[in-house]
């Protein structure tokens, strides 16, 4: 390709990207400007005035430093919970050959098919009678036993059916059991897999949103998405500038785990033949 049609093609690109980076962009720099400019039209680029006073709002109008803890430790357990089941579950519906196999695996499947609100009601009703209401243990276990971890078992078998068959019947030679086969040669190759399920992983517990606020009622119990809402003033009305920064505040962790892991991601998705 020339270097007449490489400039091309990224002038394009950075032209189509203005959509998705402008909200973006306005979310940040709205959230330090006066909250009569949020909504001007046209709006501003950059800000006329810069105010980090929401910020310093932001974590005295409620416990927000330990509702974003409770968002984070919650999105880690999750995410490590997650791969740990996918993987070895994928492995095993991928390697190893038993009666039923691929019935199971679609019966699986349909969990991708049942909305999170048609069970809400039962789950609530067991985790209520374990006397786990307004604990995070929902949140946690929830996710990982439900439909994020049916995706991510559906990744990770994909990959998993990729691998060389002689890889393994080279382990079995040297003597190493199901178990070691694969600690020791498919999950070190099943990097690309595990990325991408990290960030599905933890993409999907960072926002969840129906969940937290169905089995917690305690602020300081909160998880971000939904301290989020609870910014509004005497009215009910939202506070916007308030919001804005505590919305800045939140998509900070998920910027840093896709860079981190994004080459991994990206590999995940031609491995497993989810790319469009």
């Amino acid at each position: 390709m020339s270097l007449r049609a490489k400039t091309a093609m990224y002038g394009l690109l950075c032209v189509l990207a203005i959509p998705f980076i402008f909200p973006t962009w306005w979310m940040v720099t709205s959230s330090v400007k006066p909250v009569s400019d949020i909504f001007a039209f046209p709006p501003s680029i950059i800000p006329s005035a810069i105010s980090f006073d929401a910020y310093r709002d932001v974590f005295t109008l409620q416990p927000f430093a330990q509702q974003y803890w409770n968002s984070m430790y919650i999105a880690i357990v999750v995410t490590i919970g997650t791969l740990c089941v996918a993987s070895m579950a994928g492995y095993a519906f991928a390697r190893i050959k038993f009666p039923g196999a691929n019935a199971l695996f679609l019966v699986i499947l349909t969990g991708l098919l049942i909305p999170s609100e048609v069970t809400i009601v039962p789950l609530f009703q067991m985790f209520n009678s374990w006397g786990l209401i307004d604990t995070h243990w929902p949140l946690i276990w929830v996710p990982i036993f439900g439909a994020p971890s049916v995706l991510a078992t559906f990744i990770m078998r994909q990959f998993f059916l990729a691998l060389p068959n002689e890889l393994e019947e080279a382990a079995r030679m040297d003597g190493l059991g199901r178990f070691a086969m694969f600690r020791q040669i498919a999950l070190p190759l099943a990097r690309p897999a595990l990325g991408a399920v990290a960030i599905f992983t933890f993409l999907h517990s960072w926002n969840l949103y129906l969940e937290p606020i169905v089995f917690l009622s305690s602020s300081e119990k909160f998880t971000l998405p939904q301290a989020l809402t609870q910014f509004v003033d005497a009215y009910g009305g939202p506070m916007w500038n308030i919001q804005l920064s505590a919305a800045s505040l939140t998509a900070i962790p998920v910027l840093v785990v896709f860079v981190i892991a994004q080459r991994q991601f990206i590999e995940g998705l031609a491995h497993t033949g989810l790319k469009g």
